[in-house]
């Protein structure tokens, strides 16, 4: 039985996907975004193969949040010691750096294995 494999890594031509933020849910757009970066939008995608597009965003500043969360929601952080957690308001993180609440968002809806932080790579922002 003959095998059809083919020396070399396979030549990824990526797209560059534009999306405009103005009035979306940070949740919806967030989901849209993490598809296009794991390529799962195209007809060829492989698990185990970084296929995705590049994504750059636009209006970020105008993300919407639904219910009450822009006063309830809150991002965490910690700096290992003991005490040292601290908590942002998501209106108070929308007002300072708008682009780390969606880049927060896309980073937890892809998968936790070691293409996650190159294709969170590949997400930029523009003003």
């Amino acid at each position: 039985m003959a095998w059809n494999k083919k020396p070399g890594m396979p030549r990824i031509t990526r797209r560059v996907v534009e999306v405009d933020a103005a009035g979306q849910v940070v949740g919806r757009l967030a989901t849209k975004i993490a598809m296009a970066l794991m390529g799962k939008d195209v007809a060829e995608y492989v698990p185990h193969t970084d296929m995705g597009a590049s994504v750059r965003v636009s209006n970020v500043e105008k993300l919407v949040f639904t219910g009450k969360k822009m006063d309830q929601k809150q991002y965490f952080r910690t700096s290992g010691r003991p005490g040292g957690l601290k908590a942002v308001q998501a209106k108070d993180m929308m007002t300072e750096r708008p682009e780390e609440v969606l880049r927060h968002a896309v980073k937890y809806m892809l998968p936790k294995n070691k293409l996650q932080a190159l294709r969170l790579k590949r997400l930029t922002f523009v003003k």
